[in-house]
C-alpha cells in the first residue's frame, strides 16, 4: 500500500517491482491509499492489514508499539542507509524497517531576483548574519526577502544550526528549554521582526513554494519535494537551492522520510523482505526517487543521483547532517501544540513557547 499522487505513481511502482515479481515468481498488487493511516489502522484491527506498506517517519512509532510492525532491520545491512534514517526508524533500540527514501531542506532561491538586487553567486549567505543582510537587500517592495514556514518542520533547522534540539539523540529526554533552541527562535523572531522575512501567511501565501513562484518571495526554506511545484505551478520561475546558513553550532537541516513497513500480521513476511531488499538496491531505488522527486535512501546511489540532478546537490549535501523528526508515540498533539505556538513569532517569547514544550514532552516521555 503506497501514497500516490495519482495513476502515475501506482504504475511506477509497478512497474519498479516487474523485475522482482519475474525473478522470484511472486506477484505484487499496488495499491494506492486515500488516507493511508486511517487504512492502516483499519487493516490493523482487522487483522488483515497489506503485507508492505509507505509509514512516514512521525507515524512508525505508533505502529511499532502497538506490535502492528515486523521488526526485519537485523536482516538487514543497515551501513547501505544514510545513518541518520537509520535512527529515524530505530523504535526501542531496534531498527525496524528500511527507509525508503528521503528529502532534506535547502534555501532555494529566486535567481532573477536576485540578480536583479546586484547578488552574485559568492553572496550566497554562510552564516546567520549573511542570510540577515541579503534577505534585507532583496526585501522591495512586495517582495519578502525570506518567507519560511511556520512549523517545526523549518524553524528546526534553526534550532539545530544552533546546537540545539526537541529532545535528546536516544529520545528518552527533552531538551526543548535549552539556551541554544532559545537562541535559535530568537534568530526567527529578529528576521521577522526586521520585515525582511515572513510567514507563507503574511504575503497571502499557502508554503514556501507558492511564495516564491508567485514572486513573493526572494528566497525561501524548502524540500526538494519543491521541484515539482515549480515545475507544474511556476514553469518560469528560475531558481537556485544551496545548502542552508550555518548557525553557531554550524551546519543544520531537517530531513523527513518513509519506510518500508512490513505488517506483522502478514503471511508473505519472507517475500516481503526479499521484495524490500530489491528495492533497496540502486536501479530500483533510482528509478522511484527519480519518479517520485525525493532521494534515494542508499549511500551508493549518491553519484548517480547528483549525475542525474546536478541542480539537487544542496539537498543531497545535507544528507549526512540532517536532522530526522521527532519519533516518539504519543508526542504527536504537542508537537502540533509547539506549532501554534511558533505562529505567534516575532511577538510571542521564545523563553515560554519552549518552556511549555518542554513541559509538555516531559509529561508524555514519562
Amino acid at each position: 500500500m503506497i501514497t500516490s499522487n495519482g495513476p502515475a505513481d501506482v504504475k511506477l511502482q509497478q512497474d519498479t517491482v516487474k523485475e522482482w515479481e519475474t525473478k522470484t515468481g511472486n506477484t505484487v498488487k499496488v495499491v494506492a491509499a486515500s488516507d493511508i493511516n486511517q487504512q492502516l489502522s483499519q487493516g490493523f484491527a482487522a487483522g488483515n492489514p497489506p503485507d508492505v506498506f509507505f509509514t512516514d517517519a512521525n507515524v512508525f512509532p505508533t505502529y511499532a508499539k502497538a506490535g502492528n510492525m515486523y521488526a526485519y532491520g537485523d536482516q538487514l545491512d543497515k551501513s547501505i542507509f544514510y545513518d541518520g534514517l537509520v535512527s529515524t526508524f530505530t523504535y526501542d533500540g531496534t531498527f525496524t524497517c528500511a527507509p525508503k527514501d528521503f528529502s532534506t531542506l535547502a534555501l532555494v532561491i529566486n535567481t532573477d531576483l536576485w540578480s536583479a538586487a546586484g547578488l552574485t553567486d559568492a553572496a550566497y549567505p554562510k552564516t546567520w548574519a549573511d542570510l540577515e543582510k541579503v534577505a534585507t537587500t532583496l526585501t522591495k517592495g512586495k517582495v519578502k526577502g525570506l518567507v519560511i514556514g511556520d512549523t517545526r518542520d523549518r524553524i528546526g533547522a534553526f534550532m539545530k544550526q544552533s546546537g540545539g534540539w526537541i529532545t535528546n539523540a536516544d529520545q528518552t529526554a527533552m531538551t526543548a528549554n535549552s539556551p541554544e533552541n532559545v537562541t535559535a527562535l530568537q534568530e526567527v523572531a529578529k528576521l521577522l521582526s526586521s520585515g525582511s522575512a515572513s510567514f507563507p501567511k503574511g504575503v497571502d501565501a499557502g508554503w514556501g513554494g507558492e511564495a516564491l513562484g508567485t514572486g513573493k518571495a526572494a528566497m525561501t526554506i524548502e524540500g526538494n519535494w519543491i521541484k515539482g511545484a515549480m515545475k507544474s505551478d511556476y514553469p518560469k520561475i528560475k531558481y537556485q537551492a544551496v545548502e542552508l546558513p550555518e548557525g553557531p553550532k554550524g551546519k543544520g537541516t531537517l530531513s523527513f522520510t518513509q519506510c518500508y513497513g512490513i505488517a506483522a500480521a502478514s503471511k508473505n513476511q519472507a517475500a516481503a523482505i526479499d521484495l524490500v531488499k530489491y528495492l533497496s538496491t540502486d536501479t530500483p531505488a533510482m528509478a522511484l526517487a527519480s519518479g517520485l522527486g525525493v532521494m534515494p535512501s542508499l549511500k551508493s546511489a549518491d553519484a548517480a543521483y547528483r549525475k542525474a540532478f546536478p541542480n539537487d546537490g544542496a539537498f543531497l549535501d545535507g544528507a549526512t547532517y540532517a536532522q530526522g523528526p521527532v519519533t516518539v508515540a504519543g508526542m504527536d498533539p504537542v508537537l502540533k501544540d509547539f506549532d501554534a505556538q511558533l505562529q505567534g513569532l516575532p511577538n510571542a517569547d521564545p523563553t515560554t513557547i519552549l518552556a511549555r514544550l518542554q513541559k509538555n514532552g516531559e509529561a508524555v516521555l514519562k
